[in-house]
This record gives C-alpha cells, sequence and structure tokens, in this order.
C-alpha cells in the first residue's frame, strides 16, 4: 500500500468535523486541567512549606504517589476504577447551560491531579529562588508570615514561574491523547476511528502529528509574547526566550529545561 497524497493532502486542509471537533476538546481540555493543576501545585507548595506537620506529610506523600504511578493507570483508576468500586461515577451533568460528559470530567480530573504534583516542584523551586532577604524585609516592616508569601514572595515566584509552566501546557497539549483510552474523543481518538474506517493509518496520524505542532506551535508563539512582556516589566525576573530557540530547543531554554527537570 502506497502513501495516498491526495488523500492525506484532502484530510489536511479540509478535515471532517470530528476532527475539529477532537482538536477543540484537546485545547479546551489541557486548559481546564491545566489551570486546575496549576492551582492544586501551588497550594501543595505551601503545604510543604506550612509548620504545621499534617499539611507538609500530607503534600509530600501526595507528590510521591502522584508522581509514583503512570498518568494511564491513574485514568483507569479514577475513570473505571472509583465506579467500579461503588465510590462515584461520572455522569454527565450540566454546567452554566453547558453539557460536560462523564468522561471529559474523568479526563481533566486526573490530569489535574498529575499535573499538581509536578507542579508543586516547580513552584516549590520558583519560591525558593526568592530572596529570602525580602521575606525577612516585609516581616521586619510588620507583616505576619502569610502575608509576606502572598505580598512580596508568590508575585515574584509567579513570575519566575511562567517559562517552565508554558512548557508544562505544551506538554499537557500532547498527553490528552492518553485521554483516549477511556473514550474521550480527543484529536488521537479521532485519527483512530477514522484509521479504523479507512486504514490509511500512515497518512491520518501524520495529520494528527501535524495538527499537534500547530498546536504547540501556537502556543510557543503565544508563551514568547507573555514572557516578553513579563520581561519588559520585571526586569530580571522572567528572561524572554525566542520563538525559534524555544521551538528548536538551546540557549536560555536549557536553563528553563534543568528547572523543570529538577522539579520532575
Amino acid at each position: 500500500m502506497h502513501f495516498h497524497w491526495s488523500f492525506f493532502t484532502h484530510l489536511l486542509f479540509s478535515p471532517p468535523s470530528s476532527f475539529v471537533h477532537g482538536a477543540i476538546t484537546t485545547v479546551y481540555v489541557a486548559v481546564v486541567a491545566q489551570t486546575l493543576g496549576v492551582a492544586l501545585g501551588l497550594v501543595l507548595a505551601l503545604f510543604r512549606r506550612s509548620r504545621r506537620v499534617p499539611l507538609r506529610i500530607f503534600a509530600s506523600g501526595y507528590i510521591w504517589l502522584v508522581r509514583g504511578t503512570p498518568l494511564l493507570v491513574q485514568l483507569v483508576m479514577v475513570y473505571d476504577g472509583l465506579s467500579t468500586l461503588g465510590v462515584y461515577s461520572f455522569n454527565n451533568i450540566q454546567l452554566l447551560g453547558i453539557s460536560i460528559t462523564g468522561v471529559v470530567q474523568a479526563g481533566i480530573l486526573t490530569l489535574s491531579i498529575n499535573e499538581g504534583a509536578y507542579m508543586a516542584e516547580i513552584m516549590r523551586a520558583a519560591i525558593d529562588s526568592v530572596d529570602r532577604g525580602q521575606t525577612e524585609a516585609a516581616e521586619s516592616l510588620g507583616m505576619r508570615r502569610h502575608q509576606a508569601m502572598r505580598h512580596v514572595v508568590l508575585p515574584q515566584a509567579l513570575r519566575i514561574v511562567v517559562p517552565p509552566l508554558g512548557n508544562e501546557f505544551n506538554n499537557m497539549l500532547k498527553i490528552t491523547s492518553l485521554l483516549s483510552v477511556i473514550g474521550l474523543q480527543e484529536l488521537f481518538l479521532a485519527g483512530q476511528d477514522l484509521n479504523s474506517a479507512t486504514f490509511r493509518t500512515f497518512e491520518i496520524m501524520l495529520v494528527v502529528a501535524i495538527y499537534y505542532i500547530v498546536m504547540s506551535t501556537v502556543w510557543a508563539a503565544i508563551q514568547s509574547v507573555i514572557e516578553r512582556r513579563l520581561e519588559a516589566r520585571g526586569g530580571d525576573l522572567v528572561e524572554h526566550v525566542p520563538l525559534r530557540t524555544r521551538l528548536f530547543g538551546g540557549g536560555a531554554l536549557a536553563a528553563t529545561g534543568q528547572l523543570m527537570r529538577g522539579a520532575r
């Protein structure tokens, strides 16, 4: 069987509605899951710095457990396992007039839980990178510890975390493909369904890969703009990485990679 160019070009430039819907699902699931994962990661990072031992133990245990198990296993446990045990079944719900299917709920929940563990370490590294003398200076001015964290440390840490956060979202766009195992009709599963009907595996998956590359490239451009603006406003807190470097690696991107590898 040879490569079918007309099939490939038609699919690439005139995709069926299932592909369009799958790409949209991929994006909004990634956005919601990443947002919840960041919020959870921040809470866990603060728990790890808490003076209360139970909170530190909970955060450390959570990070150890989630990072120590594969995301694929977590997906099956959440979606199928909880229902089998009779703990919770993911039924369709209505939220603000929008119908959210059970598989979407399970996918977002699992991705958020997983991402929270990794974002916790990224947040911790960002908080630790803020000069401790600033906290001491804030406390000397009469601020309590939590006030210094909220008004002095966190604003700087959140700016520092922008580059690795952007890279995490880029990764989130791609790992949504794992949600196909629980039947979520995202981009990869849309490609699989079309492949089952046409058996044009290479052409279909090449188009799917191109769509993922386009989404990642668009996000890289957006992230580059965000970093450029933050660099202009925040001095050396955020280092802008040129788009070419972000896409092809090397240079300043290596420092961001080191931070992420340290967190992971």
